[in-house]
């Protein structure tokens, strides 16, 4: 169908809300997505009329449940190119899938070996690996950035060794917006014979991954970003990967047979996904990748990349304002600073003018160090925003500039 964000706003309970007596103006998108009534109407749906456990039921709720969760896993499937549905694991988000992948390669790395994470990364994908290393003696090395927030390859090259095991960058930044050269990134790794993951947190709500065709070992995401519910995301594992990797946790639905003496494990993919899951959730996930693409991604990436082109253009004739993350390419997230004013402030006077932003470091403070910053405050634009809303959030950054200065 033809683009018409006009129509499709109407799609959006919240934004005809109002805060602080001001039309709702959404510029978070980086941090959670909107969503629409279809998505919400799935949930409804689900409690209303099906609400039961799954996979270990002969009633019919039961079956009923358990067909539209594993329908949802077919949706995630075809959405991303994956081989087989069996490489889908449900999780609680992309935290989660790069928690189980991290505390799954304890079993594998050594003293001496070596993983591999890039200077722009979210503290998700961070924390996880400092951890790792401290249990198993393995090394973290770090791909450097560059004043306009790139990733420097040449750098990348020289870390890479035959002592490399693992390495882990996002697709796309949630503090600069820049998107990343992972076909590049994989292919090296892959030379010398290192698995990578991919965090996809930023990239799924703005783009459309082939994951066989990025011959990416591990592929991580949020349903959350991608107008889905929270509480719900994805792992996408090779299956030659996931069957090498012990169980992330213990409990039913992961098992084949348990006794005191021994217990055996669940194929791919239960025997990741222990206890009773998001069950409303994985539905409506579901439920989000068909919305997303019944408004179809190329659509989606030219009106983002207009917002993006013209909201630069606007912010930068405000004097004293600098944008971080100047890539050439970028989404749709323009992180900014005006000179003497604290992004927190800024985002204050924002947020009174009904324009909600992010303020600090985005769970990214070592690209803050690395500007030398305490934060950026960060507008983040989806397809349902519009020209209208960035003219309104120039005007009151000027706003904000004329009362702090």
């Amino acid at each position: 169908m033809a683009f018409n964000v006009t129509q499709i706003r109407e799609d959006f309970p919240i934004l005809k809300r109002e805060v602080n007596g001001k039309p709702l103006i959404y510029l978070d998108n980086a941090a959670t997505s909107q969503k629409p009534k279809q998505v919400i109407d799935s949930i409804t749906h689900y409690y209303t009329h099906y609400n039961a456990n799954i996979h270990r039921g002969v009633h019919t709720l039961s079956q009923e449940a358990t067909d539209a969760y594993e329908q949802a896993r077919k949706k995630i499937q075809k959405h991303f190119n994956i081989a087989h549905g069996h490489e889908v694991i449900f999780t609680s988000g992309t935290t989660d899938g790069i928690n189980l992948v991290a505390n799954g390669f304890s079993s594998f790395l050594k003293t001496g070996d070596e993983v591999i994470v890039s200077a722009m990364e979210h503290h998700s994908n961070i924390v996880p690996w400092q951890m790792l290393c401290e249990r198993t003696g393995a090394l973290l090395k770090v791909i450097p950035m560059s004043e306009e927030g790139t990733l420097i390859l040449g750098e990348y090259d020289t870390l890479l060794t035959e002592k490399t095991k693992l390495v882990f960058v996002n697709h796309i930044s949630n503090a600069l917006g820049t998107i990343n050269p992972i076909e590049e990134i994989i292919e090296k790794a892959h030379n010398y014979g290192a698995a990578v993951l991919v965090d996809g947190a930023q990239s799924c709500s703005h783009i459309k991954p082939d994951l066989q065709a990025l011959d990416v070992d591990f592929y991580v995401t949020s349903a959350h970003k991608m107008c889905g519910p929270t509480g719900v995301g994805m792992l996408y594992g090779k299956a030659e990967w996931l069957h090498k990797l012990p169980p992330y946790q213990g409990g039913g639905e992961m098992i084949a047979e348990v006794t005191f003496e021994k217990t055996t494990y669940a194929d791919l993919p239960h025997k990741f996904e222990a206890g009773t899951p998001n069950i409303a959730g994985g539905i409506a996930f579901g439920t989000a990748i068909d919305y997303l693409n019944e408004i179809g991604f190329d659509a989606i990436a030219q009106h983002e990349s207009q917002l993006l082109e013209y909201a630069t253009a606007e912010l930068l004739k405000i004097p004293g304002l600098r944008i971080y993350g100047t890539g050439k390419d970028k989404t749709s997230v323009i992180s900014f600073n005006v000179e003497g004013i604290h992004p927190y402030d800024v985002g204050t006077i924002l947020d009174k003018l009904g324009i909600a932003v992010r303020t600090g470091h985005h769970c990214a403070q070592p690209i803050m160090d690395f500007y030398k910053i305490p934060g950026t405050v960060r507008a983040s634009f989806a397809f349902y925003n519009t020209m209208e809303e960035v003219d309104a959030l120039v005007n009151a950054v000027r706003q904000a500039q004329n009362m702090l200065s």
